[in-house]
């Protein structure tokens, strides 16, 4: 099958996804019911396009199909900035009980950390990326374990607050937020899909991409900025999901056998909308709200990374 009638397949899928999860069962309440849903379904789609475009783009850049961006800590970073405002500042203060000024506060401070981090590393020449990768898993082991210390001594009450953003969640979305999302992500993805051509040739390695013209370590940071600041939307938006780029970057790849970046991202970007609006209707409908999204992704996008553990070692 060609990969334009796979792509079909796919869209008409997402798109039948999306008209169940927003019209079954609206019993006339039309007014009320599916202006909600229509928030969470544009929620799930910004977050799907966001954490597909960056998964791919890392992967690329680091050549290797199963990392994500949450490997660099933003995730921990998140959980530990929400931890510290309700540790010091309490859940009633306005930076959590205002989710626009949180939303803002999120993105502006794993975004800085993403600058000051490749910054910092990208000082000199030739930087290997995997030195990169190993100081972003040591961060997020090191954020992740201030958060737990701190949620051990926070007030119970006050705990289940940080509970609830531990888990990624689309039932409370604001749809102000959403429409933030949408401009922010948009100018990023049109901005960035002008050098999918760059892209394909950088895939080929560093030593090729430059000697076929592509300036290798510009298009590299910029990259890792862009993925960065997509990972960071979404997780402000939703919450953070873990496994979730690795598992429909890795169906593109499977699904697609193609080489541009056109068609594989484009291809996981849809993906992740079937993924996310047909999971959040298998919370609802079949689970009623005693699970959440992202704890499904995760186990499912946890088993899906032992199999591709599993499958590398084996064709060594």
């Amino acid at each position: 099958m060609r990969d334009l009638h796979k792509m079909l397949i796919l869209i008409v899928l997402a798109l039948a996804a999306c008209g169940i999860y927003l019209f079954q069962d609206l019993n006339g309440s039309f007014d009320y019911a599916l202006p909600r849903r229509g928030v969470k379904v544009f929620a799930m789609v910004l977050t799907g396009v966001a954490i597909a475009y960056a998964t791919v783009v890392f992967q690329t850049i680091t050549h290797n199909r199963i990392l994500t961006p949450s490997i660099m800590g933003l995730d921990s970073l998140y959980m530990l900035l929400q931890t510290l405002l309700i540790f010091f500042l309490g859940s009633d203060h306005i930076t959590i009980l205002n989710k626009q000024v949180n939303f803002m506060l999120s993105i502006g401070v794993m975004v800085i950390f993403a600058l000051l981090f490749y910054r910092l590393l990208f000082k000199g020449d030739n930087q290997p990326i995997y030195f990169l990768l190993l100081i972003g898993i040591i961060f997020g082991t090191f954020f992740s374990s201030i958060s737990t210390f701190l949620q051990v001594l926070i007030d119970p009450n006050e705990f289940l607050v940080v509970q609830d953003r531990m888990f990624a969640s689309f039932n409370n979305v604001n749809a102000d937020l959403v429409w933030t999302s949408l401009v922010i992500i948009a100018l990023l993805i049109a901005f960035a899909w002008r050098h999918n051509a760059s892209m394909d040739v950088l895939s080929l390695g560093r030593d090729t991409a430059v000697n076929l013209g592509v300036n290798y370590d510009s298009l590299v940071k910029g990259m890792l900025v862009l993925s960065a600041v997509l990972i960071a939307i979404a997780t402000a938006l939703v919450g953070p999901i873990t496994f979730f780029g690795l598992i429909v970057a890795n169906l593109s790849y499977q699904f697609f056998k193609s080489y541009k970046h056109s068609v594989i991202l484009t291809g996981a970007i849809v993906i992740s909308v079937i993924a996310l609006v047909g999971g959040q209707w298998v919370v609802e409908r079949i689970f009623t709200f005693n699970t959440t999204l992202s704890v499904i992704i995760n186990f499912i996008g946890g088993v899906y990374f032992i199999y591709l553990l599993l499958k590398e070692s084996r064709s060594k």
